[in-house]
């Protein structure tokens, strides 16, 4: 090899070995083996070469060019494996560190309040039916014995809709979940026990009303069915969701056009302290009763045969009870730390208590 090419061969060498990142490495591989590199420019002055001299000084260059391009190539990997190295240690995880905090979500009293009635009310052989809630007015009031003249039926309570084309059927936003009822002994046969948590909607607003709160209703079709099924199914009901086995559990007589007898329940509970199931007062929590016979024979089922019992509950109200929520309204204003207070785990299940 001529004195030129091992001049060359140490410089490039050298250049290799102190080139310490990929940068620096790439400069050298750029000005040996690139287009315009010093050994290329070598191997293409080789055409003004006379032929003897051009075949030796090939030999020697083409050795040179495979030696520099070994070299470069394994210094080129030498540096990829340090800055691999080098970026390894300083991203290093320490996996003793506790892991950075992570905000949970929680579940809202609502849709814990729901979980908790269905599984309750699932012990006791309910299954959950739904239906829509823009409701026609024969679903809404007339099939539940609703008078034309009855106050609900009034557009001051009630939020109508504007008729659709061609179809003669007042509709209505439902203002309860009863209608699901009807559909209910409409499609099916009996016996029947169902509940129909749901939205529903009133033109009221206030702290203890809302335009669109939710209801759970309830309704058992059989044959002798009994007043005393009632109390008992809706007693082990209040004493298991409030998780007091002997709540008290009072039944009053009332009227609603749907059953009869219609009752009021009302639970134990102290107006000074509202611990529930403490003091001498009563509380009102929901309205019952024995399904009407015209209700029965508008769908279709024959009451010397059939009996039935429903029952109806503000879901809002009873998650209110439970958990001392003192205002309606809160449940709708989407506050963030009004959620993290009364809000629940979203994994943890509705759990049964004793009494079912």
């Amino acid at each position: 090899m001529s004195n030129d090419l091992e001049i060359l061969r140490q410089e490039v060498l050298s250049e290799l070995a102190g080139a310490t990142d990929l940068k620096a490495w790439d400069a050298v591989r750029v000005s040996t083996l690139g287009k315009s590199g010093r050994l290329t420019a070598l191997l293409k002055a080789l055409g003004k070469m006379q032929p003897d001299e051009r075949k030796a000084r090939g030999v020697a260059l083409n050795r040179l060019r495979d030696e520099l391009t070994r070299a470069v190539e394994a210094r080129g990997k030498e540096l990829e494996a340090a800055e691999l190295e080098a970026r390894l240690v300083a991203e290093r995880v320490d996996v003793t560190l506790p892991p950075p905090p992570v905000e949970r979500g929680y579940l809202h009293p609502i849709s814990r309040t729901i979980e908790e009635m269905t599984a309750i009310f699932g012990a006791m052989g309910f299954k959950v039916a739904e239906g829509p809630d823009i409701e026609t007015d024969w679903h809404n009031f007339s099939a539940l014995n609703t008078p034309d003249h009855h106050p609900a039926r009034t557009d001051h309570d009630t939020f109508y809709l504007p008729p659709q084309p061609g179809l003669d059927v007042t509709r209505v936003l439902r203002t309860q979940t009863s209608g699901v009822q009807i559909r209910t002994m409409l499609a099916q046969k009996p016996p029947i026990r169902v509940i129909v948590p749901g939205r529903t909607y009133r033109a009221d607003h206030d702290a203890t009303h809302s335009p669109m709160f939710h209801q759970c209703e309830g309704l058992v079709v059989g044959k002798g069915i009994t007043l005393g099924h009632l109390k008992g199914c809706l007693i082990e009901f209040l004493r298991a969701f409030f998780g007091k086995p002997e709540l008290p559990v009072r039944f009053r007589s009332s009227y609603f056009p749907f059953t009869e007898p219609s009752l009021e329940v009302d639970i134990g509970w102290s107006r000074k302290t509202g611990e529930i199931g403490g003091g001498e007062d009563w509380l009102e929590v929901l309205g019952a009763g024995m399904v009407h016979a015209r209700v029965l024979a508008n769908c279709g089922l024959d009451p010397r045969e059939w009996q039935g019992f429903a029952f109806g509950m503000g879901i809002e109200r009873l998650a209110m009870l439970k958990n001392g929520i003192p205002d309606l309204r809160s449940f709708y204003e989407s506050d963030i730390r009004w959620l993290r207070y009364y809000g629940s785990d979203p994994l943890a299940p509705a759990l049964l208590h004793e009494g079912v």
